[in-house]
């Protein structure tokens, strides 16, 4: 048996009662504390990430292709052919899941009480509307007919509520171009992403009726939203879209194109490790502590076994392994913790949000397994490498004047 485990295990007994226990128990509390809070930033900051993103993903794809153009106005884009070679082949690229066509037209939408300006998205049968449905508060997506374009469109919640209007009522959308037109459309549902470039101005209905107010024949659009299979690798897909494109078209990543928010999301994860290094620091402060009172409260122990022939390694190792068996013990509860309070607000939403600031309605969970075992394997490290700072006051304690130490 190693001869430093087996005292380690003695001394963890003997001091049972003793100062020097209390101060092991604030010890393993404060790293449980510490590694609980940690783990729960990191899940909630991983949710709050994964919830925008894919709200964004979902309403506009990973990337969108639109023609080259000089105008001012990104809403009155030069159609894009059907017949186009990226998107008669899309199938063939092994980085692209899905392709919808979509277009774009400005307008106003007017009623008894209110107007208010809007852009209308049309998008087709092939648009993806499962990534879309966890922002579908009530009704149904507008379906969709082959002979005719449907004047059935899905509003905003923050849009219905400006214009007192709900599913199955009717609004006229005044369409801004010359010489003007308007249209009666039927409010089929509505929706909230709680992202305002979305809410505030954009309804969603059948392309169809973009290419009749554009007088596009069926074969044009206005552009393509773009799936990736792994959205992880944005900019190596970007690459190879700009080499399977026609000339006169070009690729825009939703990272690009909504760089306010992803640079937000990026600017938290720089707030969450300034928050995990002062967890690691207190932790450590509580556990160099711990060692320390215990070294003084063994002084005596730490004499005979330096006059019985015991080297300074070996001694250090004693203590070292009681630090160890502390970390072990607030790591278990620590993750105990986090794991249960994580569980609790994934499962029933007892956190609520403030959706018009924080973009949801609750605080989100997401289990990222990686992030867990890597705070884990960090927190251990970082403590136990601070273990060497109070053992070296070992190397300094003479064995004669320790056996009389009282």
């Amino acid at each position: 048996m190693n001869l430093s485990y087996f005292i380690s295990k003695r001394i963890n007994k003997d001091h049972e009662g003793s100062f020097s226990a209390s101060i092991g128990r604030i010890a393993i509390a404060s790293i449980a504390v510490g590694l609980a809070s940690a783990l729960v930033a990191f899940l909630i900051l991983r949710g709050f990430q994964t919830t925008i993103v894919d709200k964004i993903y979902g309403f506009a794809g990973h990337m969108q292709i639109s023609r080259y153009t000089l105008k001012s106005n990104n809403f009155d884009e030069p159609p894009i052919s059907l017949t186009s070679d990226f998107y008669t082949h899309w199938k063939e690229y092994d980085f692209v899941s899905h392709v919808q066509p979509i277009g774009y037209k400005m307008g106003i939408l007017k009623t008894e009480e209110a107007v208010l300006g809007v852009v209308f998205k049309g998008v087709t049968i092939d648009f993806d509307s499962t990534k879309f449905a966890p922002s579908l508060l009530k009704g149904h997506f507008p379906h969709f007919s082959d002979s005719s374009y449907s004047l059935e469109v899905l509003l905003s919640k923050r849009i219905a509520d400006k214009l007192e209007k709900d599913v199955g009522d009717e609004v006229i959308m005044y369409v801004v171009q010359n010489p003007p037109r308007f249209r009666r459309l039927s409010i089929a549902g509505i929706y909230e992403t709680g992202l305002e470039d979305f809410d505030d101005r954009m309804i969603l209905g059948d392309l169809g009726l973009v290419q009749r107010l554009n007088n596009w024949p069926d074969s044009l659009v206005g552009g393509y939203e773009v799936f990736l299979r792994d959205p992880s690798d944005m900019e190596a897909a970007e690459n190879e879209m700009y080499d399977v494109l026609d000339s006169d078209l070009y690729a825009d990543t939703a990272d690009n194109k909504y760089f306010q928010i992803f640079e937000w999301l990026q600017m938290l994860d720089r707030n969450v490790a300034i928050f995990l290094v002062l967890i690691l620091f207190v932790a450590s402060f509580n556990m160099v502590s711990f060692l320390l009172i215990l070294i003084m409260e063994r002084t005596n122990m730490i004499g005979v076994l330096k006059g019985l022939g015991a080297t300074d390694l070996t001694v250090r190792r004693i203590f070292s392994w009681n630090g160890m068996r502390l970390i072990a013990k607030g790591m278990l509860w620590g993750n105990v913790i986090a794991g249960g309070l994580g569980l609790l607000q994934s499962q029933f939403h007892i956190i609520p949000l403030d959706a018009a600031s924080y973009y949801m309605h609750y605080v989100p969970i997401y289990w990222d397994w990686w992030a867990i075992v890597l705070v884990n394997i960090l927190t251990f490290v970082v403590v136990n490498l601070t273990l060497f700072i109070p053992t070296t006051v070992i190397i300094n304690i003479r064995p004669i004047a320790a056996i009389k130490f009282d």
